[in-house]
C-alpha cells in the first residue's frame, strides 16, 4: 500500500451525511424505524462497527481494520451465481456519540460504480430507533454501463438486505 491513498473516483466527497444529495446520480435515501430504546440502538450500532450488518446482507468485507473508522479501506464483494463482484472503498464520514453512529464510503477505482452510500442508526429524543441509508451513484464500469437496469435492481436488492439485517438484529 503507498503512502498517498487512492483518489476516490467522484468529487462530491461527503455528500451523503446530510442534505441534498448530487444531481447526475441515482439517489437512494431509505429511513427505516427499527424499534425503540437503548437495546435497539446498541445492538444495530455494534453491528455495522464490527462490518456485520454488512455480512449480515450477504455480502462479504475485507479489510484490515477491526471497524470502521475515517480512512479505512475495505473491499465488499457479492457474488452472482458463478460471479463475484468485488467494490473497493473508503471511508470519507463518522460519526460516533451516545445516539448516533454511522459512516459513509465512498468508490475507489475499481468499483463498478461510482459514488458514495451512507449508513446512520439514531436513537431519538421520543426514544425510536431510526435507521437511514443513502446514496448516489452511477456506472463505471462497462459492464455496469451495459447493465445498467440490472445494476439498479441489484443495488435496490442490497439495499433491502441491509434493511432486512438491521431489523433482524434489532429485534435480537
Amino acid at each position: 500500500m503507498s503512502a498517498d491513498p487512492e483518489p476516490l473516483t467522484y468529487p462530491e466527497v461527503g455528500a451523503t451525511a446530510g442534505g441534498a444529495l448530487p444531481s447526475g446520480y441515482r439517489h437512494v435515501r431509505r429511513t427505516e424505524r427499527l424499534g425503540a430504546g437503548p437495546e435497539v440502538y446498541h445492538a444495530v450500532a455494534a453491528a455495522m462497527a464490527d462490518w456485520r450488518i454488512h455480512r449480515d446482507a450477504g455480502l462479504t468485507v475485507r479489510t484490515e481494520a477491526d471497524r470502521p473508522a475515517l480512512g479505512v479501506q475495505f473491499v465488499t464483494g457479492i457474488r452472482l451465481g458463478p460471479l463475484r463482484i468485488a467494490a473497493p472503498c473508503r471511508i470519507v464520514w463518522y460519526v460516533e456519540e451516545p445516539d448516533r453512529y454511522g459512516f459513509g464510503f465512498g468508490t475507489l477505482p475499481g468499483h463498478p460504480e461510482r459514488g458514495e452510500e451512507s449508513f446512520l442508526v439514531e436513537w431519538t429524543g421520543t426514544d425510536d430507533v431510526v435507521f437511514t441509508i443513502a446514496a448516489f451513484s452511477r456506472p463505471a464500469a462497462w459492464y455496469a454501463r451495459l447493465g445498467a437496469a440490472p445494476a439498479r435492481w441489484l443495488q435496490d436488492r442490497v439495499t433491502d438486505r441491509y434493511v432486512a439485517a438491521a431489523r433482524a438484529l434489532a429485534a435480537g
